[in-house]
């Protein structure tokens, strides 16, 4: 067991060196957009499936509430989380709109949407996605090394591994960064 943990250690460490190092002024760019984009009392959507839903949810926790200092809440909001919402759209049209319709009713120009999905691919993600490209919203793609959002996004983080569990730990790792950007350089610390 302590060679398996060692490895996936390493496997994690290595992808995250890997990915940071060449998208530093990526996340620079896509800080300062989410940034302009409070200032302006736009809000971030975000979405994705399974374990990217979680994430969805993380990061806009840490949005609403806080994450590394106290200050006032930032309007975020996962759309992964509404039920009936979600069950009553792929119910009535398709598991594939769940997103979509979402965009349309809540996406406004300028607000920011995540997009998660690890293969890049999911067509929920990225029927939404298109979506909300063409409303005008900024749109920043959290991916696995391919797929189609990185010719939908304005801006794709691409992230290089074949595991799906280390892209993960890589997306959650930069969204942590995303927020802790965006606290310091909208409360001046």
């Amino acid at each position: 067991m302590k060679k398996i943990i060692q490895s996936t250690v390493k496997e994690s460490i290595s992808a995250k060196e890997r990915f940071f190092k060449n998208n530093i002024t990526q996340i620079e760019a896509c800080a300062t957009a989410m940034v302009d984009a409070l200032r302006q009392d736009k809000k971030i959507l975000l979405f994705g499936n399974g374990g990217s839903a979680a994430d969805c949810q993380h990061i806009a926790a840490e949005f609403v509430n806080r994450f590394m200092m106290e200050r006032k809440p930032l309007p975020a909001i996962a759309l992964t989380c509404d039920t009936s919402v979600i069950t009553s759209i792929g119910n009535d049209y398709s598991f594939d709109d769940i997103f979509l319709k979402q965009i349309q009713a809540l996406g406004k120009k300028q607000d920011i949407a995540i997009a998660i999905s690890t293969s890049g691919n999911s067509p929920n993600v990225v029927k939404a996605a298109k979506e909300a490209k063409n409303k005008g919203l900024f749109v920043a793609g959290f991916s696995g090394a391919a797929g189609q959002l990185k010719g939908i996004c304005d801006i794709c983080f691409c992230v290089d591994s074949p595991v799906t569990a280390r892209i993960q730990e890589v997306h959650i790792l930069l969204g942590h960064i995303l927020c802790d950007l965006c606290e310091r350089m909208l409360f001046n610390e």
